[in-house]
């Protein structure tokens, strides 16, 4: 992994960011992010699929191995299910010195309407073996990454697996799945960060044996140092609050800008770990927390709405900063948590905002 210290981006990290998108923040104003505004990013090229010749595969330690077209996974039982999604280097951007990859601020994450078949009674109709112990979930995107050229191959393990919210999806907010979000089909995991979720699925693999493949093993870890050589998976979304930016924005800085008089905040907040118990706003930097009204949560793996009624807001600069609690007791610290891949990075959301009684 290699860092910067400048603010400039490189030309390598300009080629990722003018492929990949985020969800502009005004979007939290949605309950259900509209499928053009859900955060995006694609490891290596979007796959043109004809999904009639598409096949699932399902085999490994199994009795007995499946092969699947879309309509026969389309006729299976359906569940439609809100969910966050949230890219696990959301952040990064923010770290000093900087990890070199996609260089996001704040914006890798939306919540969509997926609608899909349960994987569990797939996993169970080919009969997995009593010797299984994870389970490799294949894409049909390739490049190369760390040297190795490789398919996008993710391993869960098989308890994760066979969780009942686990779906194999077809399609986002009532349409099939857009090229970019992994048509025909992806992995839906829920409460877990985007890089588990994996598109293009081609094939689910038992295996009686840990996956060892790059993207578990090198990729996608938490590292203190560059030469800590193992480190420890990333899983699940870190807790965090994001608001919507007050006012109108600085076309540039994207500093906000608001009129004297009461102002509504608006937020979502989310943790893959546990329901949202707390949201706190400061209007100050972070020297005085007053508690957010909350809404109930959008599903049970979505994010939570949350509003803040700033009643006495006065000509000025401000530093407007959220910050969410969950039940297992996780808290957004005030500072970044540096680590070698920028992963997980869920400090206070701070936003710049002047307050003029008239900037017209």
């Amino acid at each position: 992994m290699a860092f910067s210290d400048e603010q400039s981006i490189s030309r390598e990290e300009l080629a990722l960011a003018a492929r990949n998108h985020g969800m502009p923040l005004e979007a939290l104003r949605y309950d259900i992010t509209p499928t053009g505004l859900h955060y995006l990013l694609i490891h290596y090229d979007i796959p043109v699929v004809d999904s009639a010749a598409w096949r699932l595969e399902l085999d490994g330690s199994v009795e007995r191995p499946l092969l699947l077209s879309l309509d026969e996974l389309m006729a299976r039982p359906a569940v439609t299910q809100p969910v966050t999604m949230e890219c696990a280097g959301n952040g990064r951007a923010r770290l000093s010195p900087r990890p070199i990859s996609q260089p996001w601020l704040l914006e890798a994450v939306g919540t969509g309407q997926w609608t899909g078949t349960p994987l569990a009674p797939l996993l169970e109709e080919a009969g997995v073996g009593g010797d299984a112990i994870d389970v490799a979930f294949t894409g049909l995107d390739r490049g190369v990454e760390g040297g190795v050229e490789q398919d996008y191959v993710r391993g869960l393990a098989v308890d994760e697996a066979r969780r009942p919210d686990v779906l194999l999806a077809y399609a986002l907010n009532g349409q099939p799945l857009p090229p970019q979000h992994g048509y025909p089909l992806r992995l839906l995991l829920p409460g877990w960060y985007g890089m588990a979720q994996v598109k293009w699925l081609r094939r689910i693999t038992v295996l009686d044996e840990p996956f060892t493949g790059y993207q578990n093993v090198k990729a996608y870890r938490y590292r203190r140092t560059p030469d800590d050589d193992e480190g420890t998976p990333v899983t699940r979304m870190a807790c965090r609050a994001l608001m919507a930016p007050p006012g109108i924005p600085d076309f540039l800085s994207r500093r906000r800008h608001l009129n004297v008089g009461p102002c509504t905040i608006v937020g979502k907040a989310w943790s893959g770990w546990a329901p949202i118990e707390r949201v706190e706003v400061s209007v100050d930097g972070g020297r005085n927390w007053q508690a957010a009204d909350l809404d109930q949560a959008v599903g049970p793996a979505a994010w939570r709405p949350w509003t803040y009624s700033w009643s006495s807001v006065e000509p000025g600069d401000y530093e407007v900063c959220c910050r969410a609690r969950d039940a297992a007791g996780s808290v957004q610290p005030d500072a970044p948590d540096w680590n070698v891949g920028g992963y997980a990075v869920n400090a206070v959301q701070r936003v710049a905002v002047t307050v003029a009684a008239d900037h017209s």
